[in-house]
């Protein structure tokens, strides 16, 4: 049910960007520390996972760099989508709300990496008052660039 409601976000918004070959545990993955799924009208129609800092994650560094402690003490916000039927409901910020306090819970801050060009995502974070801590150049592959917002959670 998560990957149908993946593909359409992926056909209507181009997230992921990259396509992934196993969409099914491409979502699962990422998240030892939690996921979360938003329903309405008795559909899935969202999704988050919160997970330790991995590979390729940016955030957590910065979020290091700039508070002086371990990058261990992140918790990552990541592979949050909602269905382009649902949006307009508060459901992005619901799960993204659910995962910061899990995130805190745990005794982590809260980070997330967002492509820049993913204009409508960077709205909400910033609507939900999260910091953009820097915009970086990450090569995914030989021939993908891309431009990289990292984001910190308000503390």
């Amino acid at each position: 049910m998560c990957v149908r409601v993946l593909a359409e976000v992926h056909q209507c918004d181009g997230y992921p960007v990259n396509w992934p070959d196993q969409p099914d545990e491409w979502l699962s993955h990422a998240s030892p520390l939690g996921a979360w799924v938003a329903g309405l009208d008795g559909s899935l129609v969202g999704h988050v996972s919160l997970s330790r800092s991995g590979e390729g994650d940016l955030a957590p560094g910065l979020w290091s760099e700039r508070s002086g402690t371990s990058k261990n003490l992140t918790a990552v916000v990541s592979r949050l989508f909602v269905a382009p039927r649902a949006r307009g409901h508060g459901i992005g910020a619901l799960l993204i709300g659910r995962a910061v306090e899990e995130s805190r819970r745990r005794g982590l801050h809260p980070v997330l990496d967002v492509v820049a060009s993913d204009t409508a995502a960077a709205a909400l974070y910033e609507r939900l008052g999260w910091e953009l801590m820097a915009t970086v150049e990450q090569r995914w592959s030989p021939s993908q660039l891309v431009a990289i917002h990292c984001y910190a959670a308000a503390s």
